[in-house]
């Protein structure tokens, strides 16, 4: 695997060299950007740069969603709408609710029925990964960054706690949040295992479909998290890269023969993305699926001077000054 990894790295490492010029200079000055990060920005936006740079400093729509294990959504709709809360379904993804209106008090976090688990706080964005792979009750799903659970209650949901879901996640410190949500939500069908993914490769099993929600720069949280602006330097994103590729090629391993994965991730680095998904096309032999019904633009082909495979268009990017969300990217991989 790695030898695999490394030689493709290595043949694209020109992506991680960057020049900023003056003009990327001048915006990271204005937008407290660093220089880098923003001469990428003007090779994804062009002259709609600075239009992404200010939506970074506006706050996103808020949305729930409905969860269906526990409640029916218009029971739910009725007891919040009398907290004060007015929700608007989101008609391209399946329990989803933008929260139009809120009451100073209860917030969101605080009702009764968050309590209860009838319904989960996430960015619309965040529930487009399981609604792509949409598991079924005749599915055994791997789930390979499961913590806090946000995806993995997804499509317990979706497969109406039938099926299984192994939910793996590296960190001993997350476990906590994992369990409680899954416990919160009343999941039943679901397996937590505390382990790096990465070593599943070593075990006999298989998936029939897998999502790999990859560890990543969070480049697309920046309206969230000001201080994104400036913490991810290009040898950060390098080593990154490195762990979703491999991430990556345990999922293939242990995807079954015409199964389903979904590659996400909360970043718009190409870096961390349609680079990734190259690989899985040009070294794999994976092909992707095309995204129908969600909003959302077409993968990149070309970033800094390097040329993907043009079966990265079908993958879908998600900009906060576009689409209202989180900056966010998803791709449906089919293993032939």
């Amino acid at each position: 695997m790695m030898s695999t990894i490394d030689s493709y790295i290595n043949e694209y490492k020109e992506l991680f060299k960057y020049s900023p010029t003056l003009r990327a200079k001048e915006l990271s000055i204005k937008y407290g950007f660093l220089d880098y990060m923003v001469e990428r920005y003007l090779d994804i936006f062009k002259e709609k740069t600075e239009d992404f740079l200010e939506s970074c400093s506006y706050p996103l729509i808020k949305s729930i969603r409905c969860n269906t294990l526990k409640i029916e959504c218009n029971e739910l709709i009725r007891r919040l709408d009398e907290k004060g809360f007015i929700l608007d379904r989101v008609n391209w993804i399946n329990y989803g609710f933008i929260v139009r209106e809120r009451p100073k008090k209860p917030s969101l976090g605080s009702t009764l029925e968050y309590m209860e688990g009838y319904y989960y706080i996430q960015s619309l964005s965040s529930m487009v990964p399981a609604e792509v792979l949409h598991p079924s009750k005749d599915d055994i799903v791997l789930d390979m960054a499961a913590a806090p659970g946000s995806k993995t209650t997804q499509m317990a949901q979706l497969m109406n706690n039938e099926g299984l879901i192994i939910a793996v996640e590296k960190f001993r410190s997350r476990i906590k949040s994992l369990m409680s949500n899954i416990n919160r939500l009343g999941v039943s069908n679901t397996i937590i295992v505390n382990m790096d993914a990465r070593d599943l490769i070593y075990h006999n099993i298989n998936f029939s479909k897998i999502l790999l929600d990859a560890p990543c720069s969070g480049e697309g949280l920046i309206p969230e998290d000001p201080q994104r602006r400036t913490r991810t330097k290009p040898e950060d994103l390098y080593k990154l890269s490195l762990v979703q590729l491999q991430l990556l090629y345990t999922a293939f391993m242990l995807l079954q023969d015409n199964g389903d994965l979904v590659y996400s991730t909360c970043s718009i680095a190409p870096e961390e993305n349609e680079f990734i998904i190259n690989y899985a096309v040009e070294e794999l032999g994976m092909k992707t699926v095309k995204i129908d019904k969600i909003p959302g633009d077409e993968g990149i082909t070309e970033f800094n001077g390097i040329k993907f495979s043009n079966d990265v268009k079908n993958c879908i990017r998600l900009y906060p000054h576009k689409h209202k969300t989180e900056g966010f990217f998803i791709c449906h991989l089919k293993k032939k």
